[in-house]
């Protein structure tokens, strides 16, 4: 595993709490791989911790206060960090997010968060809550938005989606959210901060039919892998289990349209939805 990465405590939560545990566990004489054996994880999980690209939850906090004779610091911490708009089952995965280095991602239904605008966005939060009051969907699409800062930067994360045509073909929000949603993907696309591909239905069968895929490195931790289903989300860290991951995108990328060809459709779908939208 690569050397621990400085750290600002001040950056974030993640960032203190991994600061603190590192302290804490050197300052107890114990690897990575010493602290993580009594909780049941690799050394490679408790280095991703300090490294700030994993979410301490409150379980491991209450173990590590009783092995490291913390005091109750990282309970304390752990619970003010819990909070967040986001999904509960999403908070780790993003988090991770915003500290990687590259973002693969399979989108087979929707556009990806953090492609999605504001209208789009409400449209999917409104579907997954119909009977929710108007201030809980805004707050969704706040958190989701704030998520989608992440692109401003001009070069990291380097983005990488391939979106089935699905994606392009369902009709989120009606023709005018659609066209502004698609024309945000090709415009991301011609300034070269995102790569996307399309995987046409023609293409048939493909290697991630059985669902979505997201993959993240780090400049200073293992790859990451994340399974997302209905209400629920797990982050992988076993090699083994992202190395058969980082297979299957390599295969359904292999699958897709090229970037140009992807832009293309992308473009022709906006012409396509314009088009009704003014008819």
């Amino acid at each position: 595993m690569p050397g621990p990465k400085n750290l600002d405590p001040s950056s974030s939560p993640r960032a203190l709490l991994g600061a603190e545990l590192r302290f804490a566990r050197e300052q107890a004489g114990l690897s990575q791989e010493e602290l993580g054996a009594p909780l049941f994880v690799s050394g490679s999980f408790i280095g991703q911790l300090e490294a700030g690209t994993r979410r301490m939850h409150l379980e491991y906090a209450r173990q590590m206060d009783e092995i490291l004779g913390t005091g109750g610091f990282f309970v304390r911490n752990c619970m003010a960090a819990a909070k967040s708009k986001l999904a509960e089952h999403f908070v780790e995965a993003a988090e991770a997010e915003a500290d990687a280095t590259t973002i693969k991602e399979y989108a087979p239904q929707l556009i990806p968060g953090l492609l999605q605008t504001e209208a789009y966005a409400r449209a999917v939060f409104r579907a997954y809550h119909p009977t929710a009051p108007d201030t809980v969907i805004e707050g969704h699409v706040t958190a989701r938005l704030e998520r989608a800062r992440l692109l401003s930067d001009p070069t990291t994360p380097m983005l990488w989606t391939v979106l089935d045509e699905a994606v392009l073909r369902r009709r989120v929000g009606g023709a005018s959210v659609m066209t502004e949603a698609l024309r945000h993907v090709a415009d991301l696309i011609r300034s070269n901060r995102v790569i996307v591909q399309v995987m046409p239905f023609v293409a048939g069968a493909h290697a991630c039919l059985d669902g979505s895929l997201k993959l993240m490195t780090f400049t200073d931790a293992p790859p990451l892998a994340y399974a997302e289903g209905v209400s629920v989300g797990k982050l992988l860290d076993d090699p083994a289990t992202v190395n058969r991951n980082e297979l299957t995108y390599d295969l359904l990328s292999a699958s897709a349209l090229s970037p140009q060809d992807s832009l293309a459709v992308i473009e022709s779908a906006v012409e396509e939805y314009a088009d009704e939208d003014q008819a």
